[in-house]
């Protein structure tokens, strides 16, 4: 059965026909202007402004209105993180982050839960190598951050923790199910509020596919872990899966669930590097059958139906974001428009419906 939610602001109207406004936000002259050099020659990109810090940075878009912002870190008067948090309350405008500080994990998990779309390592080395290299991935970002829902970015608000991890009392639960959540673009702040609103004492374990640079998860995962009552661990080839524990992988490098000649359930990097998603929900379903949860969150893209097709052919459980109150629509759209969703329910209401699917005797 699926069940429908009240509608979110709309999308803006497709970048295909108008051009994409961005204001670079960046301490250093060299940086601001190899930025502007890599964005120059797309016929889609003007660069409508430049700042050296963040404080000229929301200056500026209070004159220039643009559509996408570039934004460094660390930049003196104003760093970025202060500076997101000022653009998502007075101004806000879709942020992509570019910074050289992506092995700190205070910042990226920062950035990540304060709704940023994407958290991109800043190159490196000599501008027209390095710099060069990045081009693509940069200007895709940029285009894909012009096409966000943005009054669906809500920042993720989490219980300060003084002296670590605030743990419930726990009593082991056998592995019975398995959570395979999937997302793409943006999908980290979804990750991280419904992860927060989870018991660890559930009997599965919850393996995450979604977008982010390898560079940037391990930080990512090692700040998680503090911040909440799951065990977050990144998804190696080879880790057992166990209950009470969140395995995160980046869809650079695809992970499938196995059973191993012993028994033992694992992760298993796959040489495949298509369709992430549907590598995760079908080798999730051939293990666990109908003790399968399959859940599709915001994202770009077309990934996931057909694993959601294959976890509803062994009688498991979908469930999908719904689209109107997603980032981007596009994941949780296609799997619906292919019927094989079970449930659509908004973010807030997906801890409960898969907290009813495994304690539902």
């Amino acid at each position: 059965m699926i069940f429908e939610t009240k509608p979110a602001q709309q999308n803006k109207p497709p970048t295909k026909n108008r051009m994409i406004r961005v204001l670079i936000v960046d301490d250093a002259a060299f940086m601001r202007k190899a930025i502007s050099s890599m964005l120059k020659d797309d016929p889609q990109i003007v660069v409508v402004g430049t700042a050296s810090n963040g404080q000229e940075g929301l200056e500026q878009i209070e004159k220039l209105h643009p559509d996408v912002i570039t934004l460094d870190i660390d930049m003196p008067i104003m760093d970025g993180i202060t500076s997101i948090r000022h653009i998502m309350i007075k101004s806000p405008v879709p942020v992509v982050v570019l910074s050289s500080l992506f092995s700190d994990g205070a910042i990226t998990f920062d950035a990540m839960r304060l709704g940023v779309v994407d958290f991109i390592p800043k190159p490196s080395g000599a501008v027209s190598t390095d710099i060069d290299r990045s081009r693509k991935h940069l200007v895709d970002r940029i285009k894909l951050a012009s096409e966000v829902n943005l009054g669906n970015i809500r920042r993720v608000r989490l219980p300060r923790i003084e002296n670590g991890k605030n743990l419930e009392p726990y009593t082991y639960q056998p592995l019975d199910y398995i959570l395979a959540l999937g997302t793409t673009l943006s999908g980290p702040n979804t990750i991280i509020r419904l992860l927060a609103n989870l018991p660890t004492t559930l009997p599965t374990a919850v393996v995450v596919s979604l977008e982010m640079s390898p560079k940037v998860l391990s930080a990512f995962i090692e700040r998680f872990d503090t911040l909440v009552n799951w065990e977050i661990c990144e998804a190696k080839d080879g880790i057992p899966l166990k209950q009470g524990c969140c395995f995160i992988s980046s869809s650079q490098n695809n992970v499938r669930v196995k059973t191993d000649p012993d028994g033992t359930i694992s992760l298993r990097k796959t040489e495949n590097d298509k369709e992430p998603l549907n590598q995760l929900f079908t080798s999730a379903a051939d293990v666990f059958q109908e003790n399968t949860i399959g859940i599709l969150l915001t994202g770009i893209g077309t990934d996931g139906a057909d694993g959601c097709a294959h976890i509803q052919k062994l009688s498991g459980v979908t469930m999908a974001q719904n689209t109107q109150t997603c980032v981007y629509p596009n994941l949780t759209d296609n799997a619906i428009k292919q019927g094989c969703v079970n449930t659509v329910l908004d973010e807030t209401a997906l801890p409960q419906a898969i907290i009813s699917v495994m304690t539902t005797e």
